[in-house]
């Protein structure tokens, strides 16, 4: 794996963890910003051929 994608891999998992952050923490306005910077990661990502695993829906 190379620079850039590792790269892009760990911004994509540090972009979940603080939307999961401010999602738990009730603050909508930063859960809005870390989304829109994770669809930007992920379309980054897309445009670059770079497959990025969807986190698994936990069971209810």
């Amino acid at each position: 794996m190379d620079a850039f994608t590792a790269g892009i891999l760990q911004r994509i998992r540090n972009a979940e963890m603080d939307l999961h952050r401010a999602q738990e923490s009730g603050d909508d306005f930063l859960a809005e910003v870390e989304q829109s910077e994770l669809d930007d990661l992920h379309r980054l990502a897309a445009e670059h051929g770079i497959s990025v695993a969807q986190p698994e829906a936990h069971a209810a």
